[in-house]
């Protein structure tokens, strides 16, 4: 992972959350808020929130006078979620919905900010694959639950098992072909060898590791939507840009053509995969 991999600022929050929510994450979202809100938590934290997409999902679900915290490495994103959950432009003040009150706080996983033992469930939807010490993170998740509390994190599976993904990259790679953009298969898809995951949550102090693999199907009006997506909404965009900064438009329109001949221009699907991990003890 690069620095720039992390960088989700400018345009990018919005077009994540306009397209790259609704083409890959709600369906996974709504599977992480059951989950959690399953466990009937007094208190849970939420790591590297993005744009809200389960925050969104979770807390119509959690009961009242839960303590809701969400959080964030990236400040822009975090802003962005603030908004779109209807709690104003900044909404870090303990700004409610309905009767959940939601903590907005910009916060590090691996340096979380809060004493040990203060909540019930951590949960990190396609987070934990930017962490630059896994174990660190999941070592800080332990620190912070309370006793007999679980983590919660899910993972994309390999780009191969991730058709628009890998179709983009590619596709992007025809654009550069001296020098590929590889953001998407290093960083969303490099974290996906199950052994590895097991071992470095056990090496956090987790002795209950729970992993499922979930095959969704991928959605979206059009193959134009889609590339737009991957190569304008996520840090792909930075990759295409810091090679040739007038390229992004014929990665994009490059991405669309590829994707277009193997699912056509509208109304297009393909499969995505993904790791689902519940850790205690």
């Amino acid at each position: 992972m690069t620095e720039t991999d992390k960088l989700f600022a400018g345009s990018i929050p919005k077009l994540y959350d306009t397209l790259m929510v609704p083409l890959i994450f709600e369906a996974y979202a709504a599977d992480t808020a059951e989950l959690v809100a399953g466990f009937s938590p007094g208190a849970v934290l939420e790591t590297a929130a993005g744009s809200g997409v389960v925050t969104r999902a979770l807390a119509p679900r959690l009961r009242s006078g839960t303590r809701y915290a969400v959080t964030d490495l990236n400040q822009p994103m975090l802003d962005y979620a603030a908004t779109r959950q209807g709690n104003g432009a900044n909404g870090y003040s303990g700004s409610s919905t309905g009767s959940i009150n939601i903590e907005w706080q910009q916060a590090d996983a691996l340096k979380l900010p809060f004493e040990d033992a203060s909540f019930d469930v951590v949960f990190c939807q396609f987070g934990a694959m930017f962490f630059p010490d896994r174990t660190g993170g999941y070592a800080e998740a332990r620190r912070v639950l309370k006793p007999g509390g679980r983590f919660v994190f899910t993972v994309w599976d390999r780009i191969e098992d991730n058709a628009f993904a890998d179709e983009v990259t590619s596709a992007v790679a025809e654009i550069f072909p001296q020098d590929p953009p590889r953001f998407l298969a290093r960083t969303p898809h490099g974290y996906h060898d199950i052994a590895l995951i097991r071992s470095d949550v056990s090496s956090a102090g987790f002795t209950r590791i729970e992993i499922a693999t979930r095959e969704k199907t991928s959605r979206s009006p059009s193959a134009r939507d889609v590339a737009i997506a991957y190569c304008q909404g996520t840090p792909l965009r930075n990759e295409i840009e810091a090679r040739d900064v007038n390229a992004l438009q014929a990665a994009t329109d490059r991405a669309a053509q590829v994707i277009a001949s193997r699912h056509g221009e509208v109304a297009v699907t393909g499969k995505i995969q993904a790791h689902v991990i519940v850790a205690a003890g």
